[in-house]
């Protein structure tokens, strides 16, 4: 009897429900929510739903991400090993490659004034980075924190690694993820404050063709240029431009094919599900993470803002031949921020389509963030 009652006792205390805390069950809900704007809303299902899942799994079984010193039998709980792919900014990289390979640069090359939208983007990562200061972080983890300002997972997981915020990671990683999936949310009310209903109506003249030599130099001049420049952008530049040289070159279809399918996937689970599982309750619940959460907002509004007030300008300057809206698209969430402005854009004229346009500053923004993130490392000696 004794050894039936010892035996149910064992079991019982193997359970999670005694070693779970208030703060794992906010987790867990906070998880299911994510998985409910994933899967009822459609916001970016393909990141919000390894990320919700990550989650869930850390808050019921903290061992699961656990170092091989934390564990009695010297191994390492399964996603350890995925999260320090992300230290070694090896999955990030990858994310890049894909992205070129499924990315068309074509409008970027045609418009190459969509460069400069991109870069007006990016005032919102400079302005987060002065805020997180006067938040009282450090240089460095101000950095990390101010990317999510480019609405850019990737990239905000690839400087906070570099800039050894490896305790920053989760929660910067998960706010850059959530607001990229929020950009149909966060932005339309930015946009529309800013500009006039004659000024969101403005049609486009249509993009000039773009030659196959274009689309083929345009990869590696770029990563001359940008990597001659800063060197340290090489792993992400790189693997960008390289993706979309598979895509253009036409000669190597099987690798393109690869990097923004199989491989893209592939990379995606192993990425959101760690990133997910770097927010266990007791790294997830503090002032810190409330500290990041509401800066990325700021950076995100700044930088939505920079590239409308940018496209204000242009528009004038061009005598109303730039649509606006497809400034904010210089955030570099592809393609999530370039729909934002077809939509706007189209409530005002259902038969205006600016998408094309919007890839442009889209693409830009990439190029952007990676650049900025890029003098981030260099400023730092890193």
């Amino acid at each position: 009897m004794s050894y039936v009652a010892e035996t149910l006792s064992n079991l019982l205390h193997q359970t999670a429900f005694l070693n779970l805390t208030v703060g794992n069950y906010v987790m867990i809900a906070v998880a299911c929510v994510f998985l409910y704007l994933a899967i009822r809303k459609g916001y970016e299902p393909l990141l919000l739903v390894p990320i919700a899942f990550g989650m869930l799994l850390v808050n019921i079984y903290p061992d699961i991400i656990a170092s091989p010193e934390e564990t009695s039998n010297g191994v390492g709980g399964l996603l350890y090993y995925f999260y320090s792919l992300d230290e070694w900014s090896i999955l990030p990289s990858l994310i890049f490659l894909g992205v070129g390979a499924m990315t068309d640069f074509g409008p970027l090359i045609a418009n190459p004034i969509s460069f400069l939208l991109g870069a007006a983007a990016q005032i919102g990562i400079f302005t987060a980075y002065l805020l997180a200061i006067l938040f009282g972080f450090s240089d460095q983890a101000a950095a990390a924190v101010s990317i999510i300002g480019g609405a850019d997972g990737p990239t905000s997981i690839f400087l906070a690694g570099k800039l050894g915020q490896s305790a920053l990671m989760g929660p910067i990683a998960v706010a850059a993820y959530s607001y990229m999936s929020l950009v149909p949310i966060i932005q339309p009310p930015i946009m529309k404050l800013f500009t006039t209903k004659k000024e969101r109506a403005i049609r486009m003249e249509n993009l000039r063709p773009v030659s196959k030599l274009e689309r083929i130099l345009f990869p590696i001049v770029v990563t001359v240029i940008v990597c001659l420049l800063l060197p340290t952008t090489a792993p992400l530049v790189g693997m960008l431009m390289l993706g979309n040289l598979f895509r253009e070159s036409g000669v190597v279809r099987q690798l393109s094919e690869t990097a923004s399918n199989a491989l893209m996937y592939i990379v995606v689970i192993l990425l959101g599900t760690s990133v997910g599982a770097s927010t266990s309750a007791e790294a997830f619940l503090n002032i810190s993470t409330l500290k990041i959460v509401a800066l990325g907002l700021v950076a995100f509004a700044f930088g939505t803002t920079g590239g409308v007030l940018f496209g204000k300008l242009l528009c004038h300057l061009t005598h109303g031949k730039i649509n606006p809206l497809i400034g904010s698209a210089g955030v570099s969430a592809v393609p999530m921020a370039a729909r934002v402005s077809q939509k706007v854009g189209a409530e005002e004229d259902p038969t205006n389509f600016l998408l094309m346009h919007a890839m442009g500053p889209n693409v830009a923004g990439v190029i952007g963030t990676a650049v900025a993130a890029g003098v981030f490392m260099a400023i730092f000696g890193v």
